[in-house]
């Protein structure tokens, strides 16, 4: 009976500091690498800061042709612009055009 009752008096705390540890290790886990957890803020900082670069790079190429539109509305059209939109869409060259190969990359 003694025995039983020291036996009961030691493992029911270790018990009970197992299933708390236990508990408090998934709370943690889950709080870095569940869903929402400190790896995936990481990861969705450089996500953003990709997506902040390629906005940027976007906004660029929108402004450079923005500028070749307002070049070619208006009263008075840049003539070489147009020239040289015509010659890329009909794939023609005038006759004192050099044309130049180059070889693919």
């Amino acid at each position: 009976m003694v025995v039983r009752t020291r036996l009961r008096s030691f493992l029911f705390p270790l018990a009970l500091y197992g299933v708390s540890a236990g508990i408090g290790g998934y709370f943690v886990w889950h709080a870095v690498n569940g869903d929402r957890g400190l790896k995936v803020s990481d990861e969705y900082e450089k996500s953003i800061a990709m997506l902040g670069r390629q906005l940027a790079g976007t906004k660029a190429e929108r402004a450079q042709w923005q500028h070749r539109i307002d070049l070619m509305r208006g009263t008075t059209i840049d003539r070489d612009l147009l020239e040289e939109e015509a010659h890329a869409t009909l794939d023609r060259v005038a006759p004192d055009d050099l044309v130049v190969f180059l070889p693919r990359s």
